[in-house]
C-alpha cells in the first residue's frame, strides 16, 4: 500500500583509524642546542604528562639564566630604594627575563627552582606536554638542533578517529550527530559506536568520495591507527509517501507500480520516484495515499524474462530457428498417420531436446483430436 511512512536508510562503507587530531603534540624546542640525555629513547614508549623526556644543552638558554639572576640580585638591591624610578625598572627588568623563558616554555616551577637555588644550570630538561604514546622521535644523544625542529611527537590513543569515505550518491544523507557503527577485523563481533562529529565540505578527486569523521573512545588503545573499519550509517530520511521497493518496475527510464484496482484487475501508474530506502522508496508523483499496489511486478517480469530465455534456448538446439514466422495455422489437419508405429527409440529415433519428453505429445495430439 502506498502510505506515509517514516523513510530510514543504511549506508554501508569502509574506513580508517586514524588519530584525534586534537590529542597530539609535538615536542618543538624555540631554541637551538645539543641533546645531551635522553630519557625516552624509543618510539612506541607510553609517557605521562611532565615526565622527562630529554636533557638539552643550549648557549641561548644558559645566558637567559644569568640574566634572571642578575635582574633578581639587582631588584633585591634596589627594592628599598627611595628613587622610584630605579626600584620599578629592576622590577621590569626582573619581569622581562622572567617571561622570556616563560616564552622558550620553561616551566614557572624551573624558573622558581633557579631563583631559589641561584645557580645556573647547564642543561636543561624537557617534559612531556601530554600523556599518551611516542609515536614519532627524531633527536640522539649529541645530536644538534635548530629552533622548530620536531624531537618527538606524542598522540594520545585514548579517543581515536574513523574517517569514512562516503560516496558521492551518499553524500546529501550524511549529516553531524548522525549515529555510525564500527567493526574492526582485529575484534570480531563486536561493534562499536561513536558519532559523526565532522563532515569534511571537499571530495577527493581519484575516489570521488568525502570523508565523515566519527570520534569513538578507545580505551586500552585497542584500535590502532591505519586499521581498516567498516562503518554503518543511519540516515533518518524524515516521513514521505512510499511504496515497498518490491512493487517499482524499472523499464528503461520509467519506474512503474501496478494498482490494486479489485477483481483481479490491476492498472499501471508511471511513477516519479525520490530517495530510496532500506524497504521502501519515496513516490513524488504517480500514487496517492492509501492506494493498493502489486508488490510482486518484478517477479512477472523475471518470470516473462526466464520464459523467453528458455524458449530461445529451445529453439537453437532444434535448429528450428529458420522456422521464425511460418504459419502454424497452415499445420491445420495435417496428416499425423503416417507417423503411427514409427520407433521413437530405435533408428527412426529423432535428435530430441535432453528433457524433452514424447508422451507427453501423445496425450496432447489425442486430446486436440
Amino acid at each position: 500500500t502506498a502510505e506515509v511512512r517514516p523513510l530510514t536508510r543504511r549506508i554501508r562503507t569502509v574506513g580508517a583509524v586514524g588519530f584525534d587530531e586534537t590529542r597530539m603534540a609535538y615536542v618543538a624546542p624555540k631554541f637551538g642546542g645539543w641533546a645531551e640525555r635522553l630519557h625516552v629513547d624509543f618510539t612506541g614508549q607510553v609517557v605521562r604528562r611532565g615526565q622527562p623526556l630529554l636533557e638539552v644543552y643550549s648557549p641561548e638558554l644558559v645566558t637567559a639564566q644569568e640574566e634572571l639572576l642578575l635582574a633578581a640580585r639587582m631588584a633585591e638591591s634596589v627594592g628599598d630604594s627611595r628613587v622610584e624610578n630605579i626600584a620599578a625598572g629592576a622590577r621590569d627588568l626582573l619581569e622581562s627575563a622572567r617571561r622570556r623563558l616563560a616564552y622558550w616554555d620553561i616551566s614557572e616551577e624551573q624558573v622558581r627552582r633557579l631563583l631559589e637555588t641561584g645557580e645556573v644550570r647547564r642543561t636543561l630538561t624537557i617534559h612531556a606536554p601530554v600523556s599518551g604514546i611516542v609515536m614519532e622521535k627524531d633527536v640522539f644523544p649529541g645530536q644538534a638542533f635548530q629552533p622548530g625542529r620536531n624531537l618527538y611527537m606524542i598522540a594520545d590513543l585514548s579517543r581515536v578517529w574513523v574517517n569514512a569515505e562516503i560516496f558521492e550518491s551518499d553524500a546529501p544523507l550524511v549529516r553531524e550527530g548522525m549515529p555510525a557503527e564500527i567493526s574492526v577485523a582485529s575484534l570480531p563481533g563486536e561493534v562499536l559506536s561513536g558519532t559523526i562529529e565532522y563532515v569534511y565540505p571537499t571530495l577527493e578527486d581519484r575516489t570521488r568520495s568525502m570523508r565523515a569523521r566519527i570520534t569513538i573512545p578507545n580505551p586500552g588503545a585497542r584500535l590502532k591507527p591505519g586499521m581498516y573499519a567498516t562503518v554503518t550509517l543511519s540516515a533518518d530520511l524524515g516521513e514521505s509517501l512510499t511504496v515497498p521497493t518490491s512493487a517499482v518496475l524499472h523499464s528503461g527510464e520509467r519506474a512503474v507500480a501496478f494498482a490494486d484496482m479489485g477483481g483481479g484487475e490491476v492498472m499501471p501508474h508511471e511513477l516519479r520516484l525520490g530517495l530510496r530506502g532500506e524497504r521502501y522508496v519515496q513516490v513524488l508523483e504517480g500514487l496517492e495515499p492509501g492506494q493498493r499496489v502489486v508488490t510482486s511486478a518484478q517477479f512477472l517480469l523475471d518470470s516473462e524474462s526466464n520464459l523467453a530465455e528458455v524458449m530461445k534456448a529451445m529453439m537453437a538446439q532444434m535448429n528450428m530457428s529458420d522456422m521464425e514466422g511460418m504459419d502454424m495455422d497452415g499445420m491445420e489437419g495435417m496428416e499425423m498417420e503416417g507417423m503411427e508405429g514409427m520407433d521413437m527409440d530405435g533408428d527412426d529415433a529423432m535428435d530430441m531436446p535432453a528433457g524433452m519428453r514424447m508422451d507427453g505429445m501423445a496425450a496432447d495430439t489425442a486430446g486436440g483430436r
